[in-house]
């Protein structure tokens, strides 16, 4: 089994970095590099918490081992800041006291014995034992069951909880049962008279058992219980718009977009637009969404309120899917109806009202698909909306097979200009393009509002003879404009598909300046902003980690950006490239159209692998100086194929059992069963595959799943690598190279 480490850990870099930078004298004066130093391990955390012990040893640097002493400083602060027991010259055992002193900061001290002068220190502070359950707040339908997952903090605090479930704070749930060997994990299964009058009325909590009272004691960090809501149905009553991307039973390019209402009765209606190979062309065709029905897994199952199956009834296929829901009410799909149809795609509650009231704005796009010969094509842009009917000023690029100059845009950026229509009743409407050239598509509103947060998206697929694309709008925000190298500065991930099973995910930190650092050629060379980070990418089973760049090879920064075009939204971007190859390998041109800050549509400029996908900016927890933290990505997770650019193939073969490549959903349940010791289990879909991994998130927010060994079935759990754009949403690709010869993989989306 291939080992996958993680790429880096902010807060252990830091740490690291602390103690060898310190000096220590020399025989010819102050030390400046490789200074000789002591760790105290483990050196990656700042809290103690009450009656927790945490084992601590010693380690070395740029000097030999040697024996050490034990303290607690101040001194003055006694027990009341905690002993040292079980202490060797090498290692000791820390117990936390059992109330928190007035002084709650101390320190950990390891001496060497044959040099005073040399030491090492761990700063704590001393808390309260606190736990956190998740999901925080996720509606579970009447009969259907959700599992939880608490975390007692600070995280070296033994995992063991007293849970508790209870009605509008007075009555005892029905049927809630804490997991008899984990006892971070429960389940609840939603009864009739528990459906809530208001939001949020089925209190789930867990408190601690090392430290009782700590969930009441004013804490820094309080006790977060679960306010989990009851509700009839998982898929309500209401209008939702789905978009669907795949492949036929013979490999041609597949797209579905539309919108369906769903009854208060739990029928659905509505309509969709269907793009696919009509044996001489691609053609759309329109199909009335004449019934249909949402029918979860059984109640009894631990994941039946988070997964189902889903049918719209067209008198075409695809028409049923397996799907996963987050605590959100997103539903991400998956077709499953026999006929040779492969591909993914999400169906979301629609702001049907949101589109009207807008008026006048700004969409950044991004669409993707195939020409006439089934080359992929790829069209980012912007689209100015005046409020009523007018599309101008806008912008658009377009890569054909490889080409910037192709049928839709002779020299890009092209502009764009035409117009538009909604009709709210039906939540669909139509855009009609006069330039670059004459081109029509429909759309549906999705989710969202005028929050650069939360920002109205819409799903657009073609409905004439040009290239069959599908893809998203989404409101730019115009608080940011103008849209200048300052923009985008701070951290974003980015994940692009690529033609023939080409993926890459990429955290990346762009710094706002001006610059001229660049390389001569496709990227700019002056007044460019200067990035820096790390990547992932599996092309069709090569993989290719870089755990940084640029590299120290490159004195001169090729990783860049600017802004172009009077700081509309347009963007030239130099990322991927191996910057650790013997020659170093120049980064690739992306164009970008961003929606917000640090985030928007990208689109590679040259390659025929028409490398497509969106940036978005990464948001860490303000509580923790936005790094992550392992111990809050614990609980139930929806996951599903997001892109893939290739049909199934021979890795999709029955024998394998985990279907690395295919278009799949998953049920994850992410546990900490003991410290720092953390476990991802499951199922897959559509084979009903057993999941059984660990997992690691480091606080930069990349991380790895890695296979349990001797896990059932112990050689197909996949190593995923996984890149978090928050503490429960993330990016995934499989890196595996070792599974019976090169091993393709799809980008998944795993939230909470």
């Amino acid at each position: 089994m291939k080992k996958i480490f993680l790429k880096f850990a902010l807060m252990t870099a830091l740490t690291s970095v602390m103690f060898l930078s310190g000096c220590a004298k020399g025989g010819s004066g102050p030390c400046v590099t490789d200074c000789p130093a002591i760790v105290i391990e483990p050196d990656d955390i700042s809290q103690a918490g009450l009656n927790v012990s945490i084992p601590l040893t010693v380690t070395f640097k740029y000097v030999s081992s040697s024996p050490v002493n034990w303290s607690i400083t101040p001194s003055s602060c006694g027990s009341a800041c905690g002993t040292l027991t079980n202490v060797t010259t090498t290692s000791a055992t820390y117990v936390g006291p059992s109330t928190v002193p007035a002084n709650p900061d101390f320190s950990i001290v390891a001496t060497s014995q044959t040099d005073g002068s040399l030491s090492g220190s761990l700063a704590l502070e001393i808390t309260p034992v606190t736990a956190a359950v998740a999901p925080a707040a996720p509606n579970v339908g009447a009969g259907l069951t959700q599992q939880y997952t608490a975390v007692a903090l600070p995280e070296q605090a033994p995992q063991t909880f007293t849970w508790s479930c209870m009605v509008n704070g007075t009555t005892a749930c029905a049927n809630f049962t804490p997991n008899a060997t984990v006892s971070g994990e429960a389940t609840y299964q939603a009864t009739a008279g528990e459906e809530c009058s208001s939001s949020g009325c089925i209190t789930i909590s867990a408190t601690p058992t090392v430290d009782p009272t700590g969930c009441s004691s004013n804490p820094p960090v309080p006790c977060a219980p679960s306010q989990t809501t009851v509700i009839a149905s998982r898929v309500p009553p209401g209008t939702y718009a789905f978009r669907f991307a795949g492949f036929d039973s013979n490999g041609r390019a597949l797209a579905v977009a539309g919108t369906f209402t769903v009854a208060t009765g739990g029928s659905i209606s509505g309509t969709e637009d269907e793009n696919q190979w009509n044996g001489s062309a691609f053609v759309t065709s329109t199909h009335a969404i004449s019934g249909g029905s949402y029918t979860p897994l059984s109640g009894s199952n631990a994941n039946s309120n988070n997964a189902g199956t889903l049918t719209l009834n067209t008198g075409v296929f695809p028409n049923t899917y397996n799907v996963v829901l987050d605590s959100a009410g997103d539903i991400q799909m998956i077709a499953v109806d026999g006929n040779g149809n492969s591909g993914s795609g999400v169906a979301e509650p629609a702001a049907v009202s949101k589109f009207v009231k807008e008026g006048a704005a700004t969409y950044a796009f991004g669409l993707t698909g195939v020409d006439a010969s089934n080359n992929r094509i790829g069209y980012v842009g912007i689209l100015p909306t005046d409020g009523t009917s007018t599309v101008t000023g806008g912008l658009i690029d377009v890569n054909d097979n490889g080409s910037a100059s192709n049928s839709v845009c002779g020299t890009a950026p092209c502009t764009v200009t035409g117009t538009y229509s909604y009709n709210s009743s039906t939540n669909q409407g139509q855009i009609t393009l006069t330039s670059p050239k004459a081109m029509t598509f429909d759309f549906f509103v999705a989710n969202g509002s005028s929050s650069a947060s939360n920002p109205l998206t819409l799903y657009a697929i073609s409905t004439d003879s040009n290239p069959a694309v599908l893809g998203t709008m989404v409101l730019q925000n115009a608080k940011q404009a103008p849209y200048t190298n300052a923009t985008f500065k701070g951290t974003s991930v980015s994940e692009l598909t690529g033609a023939n099973n080409n993926v890459a995910l990429i955290l990346m930190t762009t710094f706002g300046d001006n610059g001229s650092g660049g390389v001569q050629g496709a990227c700019p060379a002056s007044n460019s902003g200067s990035l820096e980070g790390n990547f992932d990418q599996n092309n069709a089973g090569t993989i290719l980690s870089v755990a940084t760049f640029p590299s120290a090879a490159q004195t001169t920064n090729p990783y860049t950006y600017i802004s172009t075009n009077g700081n509309t939204g347009r963007y030239i971007f130099c990322m991927l490239g191996n910057p650790n190859a013997s020659t170093p390998v120049l980064p690739i041109p992306f164009v970008l159209y961003a929606s917000g800050a640090n985030s928007g549509f990208l689109l590679d400029q040259s390659s025929s692998s028409v490398m497509t996908g969106t940036m978005n900016v990464q948001t860490g927890p303000k509580a923790n100086q936005g790094v992550f933290a392992s111990s809050s990505a614990i609980g139930t997770y929806a996951v599903s194929t997001y892109s893939n650019s290739a049909p199934n193939d021979a890795t999709c073969a029955s024998t394998d059992s985990l279907l690395t490549g295919c278009t799949v959903i998953m049920n994850l349940l992410l546990t900490e069963p003991s410290p720092l010791v953390y476990d991802v289990t499951g199922t897959e879909n559509p084979n009903n595959a057993v999941f059984n991994a660990t997992y690691t998130v480091g606080g930069s927010g990349t991380g790895t799943f890695a296979p349990v060994p001797g896990g059932t079935p112990p050689a197909t759990t996949p190593n995923y690598v996984l890149y978090g754009v928050t503490e429960t949403t993330f990016f995934a690709i499989d890196v595996d190279t070792d599974k019976n010869g090169p091993v393709i993989s799809p980008i998944l989306y795993m939230a909470q």
